[in-house]
């Protein structure tokens, strides 16, 4: 008989349901959340696990691999199938988790979770610890801001290089201020220095990846774009068409259909944020920017006539996600004019 096991994981503990082919349940037990513990308790059942699955959170992909070494058939599920599937218990506990998982395991109504490499991974981490260093120093910037305007002190718009020196003159009429002011100024100077270091080694990563290089070619697309987009996409070939990244990032509108109701939204923004607002950055570039002639710009100056910059920047951002993922699958050169259909394997700036 086949059985099936769910894990709701939690930062110390999992609980483990597993089920047979009826879905009866045969055995309820706990275990650390660790690769090890968990391939021990569940070795020690004694049955043979047809599937295995676990929600996706912050240790499904370190867990996912160590039980797929391990020889166990681990797939993680999406996040809204599971809640969903989960919400129709009365009482939300581990337990019950982890039953529901282990009947959205056993009856197949899942949706599997692409579990990225640890080269991606590591990008993701690297350029998600620089994005938070600068919302923070964003954040404290806008405190020393704040504490000047107090007095009436305006600080105006200096570049970020010479904010702290500007803040500093400022503050040095008053005292009581410059004693407020001088200890945020001091952990902007220090987190000016690890930005720098973070972004280093994101660019020393780009240079020895010839993926991210080549994506460097299209206008608008600097080394961070190209490392976001790298890192999340991972492997292209699991996209079937070139024009589902962009649905992937959450780049297409939503809709809803009910009868004779049809309405089509604004973008779901659902997937990674991080590679979407880097390719709508690398968007408002490429249309603001770059001098250089191409297709795509002239086809996203046009959308931008008819329906505003805004809306020009998001479809520049799917149209990019689309033309990266083919150039990466083809091993094509960005073109910069019209497509020629003499020359089948180069990636067409207009492809939808």
């Amino acid at each position: 008989m086949r059985h099936y096991a769910g894990l709701d994981v939690s930062l110390e503990e999992t609980a483990i349901c597993i089920v047979d082919e009826t879905g009866k349940v045969v055995r309820e037990l706990r275990s650390a959340s660790e690769p090890d513990a968990l391939i021990e308790t569940l070795a020690a059942t004694g049955l043979g696990l047809e599937r295995i699955g676990l929600e996706a959170c912050s240790l499904s992909a370190w867990l996912h691999q160590g039980l797929t070494h391990a020889g166990l058939a681990a797939l993680c599920i999406e996040t809204r199938a599971a809640k969903a599937a989960m919400g129709a218990m009365p009482n939300k506990t581990d337990r019950n988790d982890a039953r529901g998982l282990a009947q959205i395991i056993r009856t197949g109504w899942y949706r599997a979770v692409h579990v990225k490499s640890m080269p991606s991974r590591s990008a993701r981490a690297l350029l998600g610890a620089r994005r938070t260093m600068l919302n923070k120093q964003r954040d404290i910037e806008n405190a020393v801001r704040a504490v000047l305007r107090e007095v009436g002190l305006k600080l105006g718009t200096p570049s970020r290089k010479l904010f702290a020196g500007r803040a500093r003159e400022l503050a040095s009429a008053d005292a009581a201020i410059s004693d407020i002011v001088g200890p945020l100024l001091a952990v902007l100077d220090v987190m000016a220095c690890q930005i720098a270091r973070l972004t280093k080694h994101a660019l020393d990563a780009v240079k020895v990846e010839p993926i991210c290089r080549r994506l460097m070619t299209v206008p608008g697309v600097g080394p961070l774009t190209a490392l976001a987009f790298r890192a999340t996409v991972d492997q292209p070939e699991r996209f079937r068409r070139s024009r589902d990244v962009g649905a992937h990032l959450g780049l297409t509108p939503r809709r809803y259909q009910s009868g004779e109701t049809d309405i089509q939204g604004r973008i779901s923004r659902c997937g990674d944020e991080l590679a979407r607002t880097a390719l709508y950055e690398a968007a408002h570039t490429l249309l603001t920017r770059c001098q250089k002639w191409s297709t795509l710009k002239a086809w996203g100056m046009r959308v931008a006539q008819r329906r505003g910059m805004a809306k020009a920047r998001v479809a520049v951002a799917r149209k990019l996600a689309v033309i990266l993922h083919r150039m990466w699958s083809d091993q094509a050169e960005f073109r910069w004019g019209k497509p020629a259909s003499s020359l089948p394997n180069v990636a067409l700036a207009c492809a939808a």
